[in-house]
């Protein structure tokens, strides 16, 4: 998985971290009240699930048009209020938003219900992708995977664009991007990532002035505040005790699961921006190839749903003690579980929370860092495992054209992208 923290979207939404851009008919609309079932949760995510393209952007505005325009379970500022916190945590944005709508329409049981739903299409679709690749081993060096390799460079290069220019709009954001690129670069593990995520908080913190945002919309919480200290001291203790286990106990299976929760729990702004993260955990841990690993990530953009459902190909098509499904649903339940806690433990605090200026401040530096590290990622491993020769280029500027000035959908540049790859093979 922009789906890195986007994509076109199909309808206005209100950007993200910003004041409530409420249409009058929507906040003015009477919200059903009353629980749901998990059943009704269950079918609206999965037609989602199995509809929604376009990345995290997109998948904000077919969620509001369902549930705010059609359905009416939350009225606009509600839901406004929902996608600024989701922008605000670590995690897949447009995940945590679905997450947070199943937990307040049906209960706990409601949100793993809409996190299943929405990821089950995308995810059954890239284990498969993953055992064609094992099974035809010829796949995996065809022309028109190697496509999909050039795919993936264009669309990171427009996410570095398009977050460059919405997470990095002055001289002191830009120089943190930088900064924190030249420290992967030079430092190319999750260390390097971590330090550079760690230097954007505190300079953040320290240098930066955020302008406050007004204050949103009060309603009663659907999680209490015990609940969310228990979600948080979860999260932290997860995510000290799976590194430690691995350490000492030097077992892959530990290091996988690992990796893939540090990845779920450091990515600010989701999609993109887990793909260096994922690298590290995955490629130089030794479970797959960076030829499979570039190939995998080409097919997920083609796929509905959330990019992190790219956990799932990663873990059917491992070397390490799990792989095909169970592979594929530990490493999807390791990486998507501390967006889930984070949600929960932020519902109860989040308006008092988003109101002081070091928090603001310090988020603020967070996304100018990843910015920086995304870029790092765009040179190594993606462009330097995709783009092998002059007509790899043409490829690749001729996709990026196509995403950002003709604004195809990511799907059919990624089927361009084979279609091209396949047709440069031919001709080699």
């Amino acid at each position: 998985m922009p789906r890195l923290l986007m994509k076109p979207s199909p309808m206005p939404l209100p950007p993200p971290h910003d004041e409530h851009v409420a249409s009058q008919s929507a906040a003015s609309t009477r919200v059903e009240s009353g629980p749901g079932s998990c059943l009704e949760v269950f079918l609206v995510f999965l037609r989602l699930g199995l509809t929604s393209f376009g990345g995290p952007v997109a998948h904000l505005a077919y969620f509001r048009n369902e549930f705010v325009e059609r359905r009416r379970w939350l009225d606009d500022y509600a839901y406004s209020d929902l996608v600024a916190l989701c922008q605000f945590l670590p995690g897949p944005a447009s995940s945590q938003v679905g997450m947070a709508i199943g937990l307040k329409r049906a209960g706990w049981a409601g949100m793993l219900t809409a996190w299943i739903a929405f990821t089950l299409p995308s995810a059954f679709a890239l284990v498969l992708f993953a055992a064609g690749l094992a099974q035809f081993g010829w796949l995996s060096g065809s022309g028109a995977i190697h496509g999909l390799k050039v795919a993936a460079v264009a669309i990171i290069a427009q996410a570095v664009w398009g977050m460059g220019r919405s997470l990095c709009p002055d001289r002191p954001r830009a120089g943190l991007a930088i900064a924190a690129a030249l420290i992967t670069v030079a430092l190319p593990t999750a260390l390097g990532q971590l330090g550079a995520i760690l230097l954007g908080a505190v300079i953040g913190a320290a240098a930066l002035q955020v302008p406050a945002r007004p204050s949103l919309a009060a309603e009663q919480q659907s999680v209490s505040r015990r609940a969310g200290y228990l979600a948080l001291a979860l999260f932290v203790l997860l995510l000290a005790v799976l590194p430690a286990w691995a350490a000492l106990s030097g077992q892959p299976l530990a290091a996988q699961l690992a990796g893939f929760y540090r990845a779920g729990a450091l990515v600010f702004g989701g999609g993109h921006v887990v793909l260096p993260l994922l690298e590290s955990a995955s490629v130089a841990g030794g479970m797959v190839s960076n030829g499979d690993f570039l190939a995998g990530y080409g097919a997920a953009q083609a796929m509905p749903g959330p990019l992190f459902s790219f956990a799932a190909f990663l873990g059917a098509m491992s070397s390490g003690p799990l792989s095909g499904w169970m592979g594929a649903l530990a490493l999807l339940i390791a990486i998507f579980l501390p967006g889930a806690l984070l949600v929960a433990a932020a519902l109860p605090f989040w308006e008092s929370l988003r109101l002081r200026p070091a928090v603001r401040n310090m988020i603020a530096g967070v996304n100018a860092s990843v910015v920086g590290i995304l870029l790092s990622a765009l040179y190594d491993p993606v462009w330097v495992s995709g783009i092998l020769g002059r007509a790899d280029f043409a490829l690749a500027l001729l996709l990026f054209a196509l995403l950002v000035y003709a604004r195809w959908s990511p799907v059919w540049v990624v089927l361009a992208a084979a279609a091209g790859g396949w047709a440069l093979g031919l001709l080699a």
